[in-house]
């Protein structure tokens, strides 16, 4: 991945973090890291535990930033949410996964924000 690219997906996030908590979520972690992946934002949204994926595009001419999230991403990050569960303690919360769209197509980006994208396809 190029320098351009890393630093786009790096500018994406923080757009995303001050979006979702200027939304009312509160972040818990950012870029949560297991042997299975990464989850971009770990946060809560009043009760509820929220696993976010950030996708970042500077247009969508490949495809939306939506798009990105195949079945093998979901899976990825389920695991994932699975081990921080287990390992947070944290598994009578209610949860969910939501997937924050960020488009660089003009210098203010836009955000575009899917509550509940997908369900887990793990365990």
């Amino acid at each position: 991945m190029t320098s351009q690219r890393l630093a786009l997906g790096k500018k994406g996030e923080e757009v995303a973090r001050d979006f979702l908590e200027k939304a009312g979520y509160t972040i818990l972690a950012n870029n949560y890291r297991t042997r299975c992946g990464e989850i971009d934002i770990i946060a809560r949204d009043r009760q509820t535990l929220v696993f976010v994926e950030v996708k970042t595009r500077r247009n969508n001419r490949y495809g939306t930033a939506l798009e990105a999230i195949t079945y093998k991403k979901q899976r990825q990050i389920s695991r994932v949410a699975a081990e921080y569960v287990a390992q947070n303690g944290v598994a009578d919360s209610p949860a969910r996964f939501d997937v924050v769209a960020v488009t660089f197509e003009t210098s203010t980006p836009r955000i575009d924000l899917v509550q509940n994208a997908f369900e887990s396809t793990y365990g």
